[in-house]
């Protein structure tokens, strides 16, 4: 096993919820880095957010309130900065 391997942090919850968050801003082209346009990915961010929302929905009544807090946010941010990107989207069309 590599050193890289053998020092790769758990995951737990939270980190999966932001893992799928981070793969949603990606395609959104909000991250550092992505603001060129050919990054946008409108079908595969809403993919992500769909996952964070099909685990929301699987997962209710199981989390812990932080876990609540965390996924909900996330969804609300996710959501607010689709629509946001899709509006763009089709302004520039």
């Amino acid at each position: 096993m590599s050193e890289e391997e053998s020092t790769a942090p758990s995951i737990d919850f939270n980190t999966f919820v932001l893992s799928l968050s981070t793969s949603a801003l990606i395609h959104l082209g909000k991250l550092p880095g992505a603001e060129d346009d050919s990054t946008v990915n409108l079908a595969h961010a809403k993919q992500s957010i769909d996952c964070i929302a099909l685990l929301e929905e699987k997962t209710r009544g199981n989390l812990t309130g932080e876990e609540e807090r965390l996924i909900t946010e996330v969804l609300y941010d996710l959501r607010l900065q689709f629509v946001a990107a899709r509006r763009a989207a089709d302004d520039s069309a």
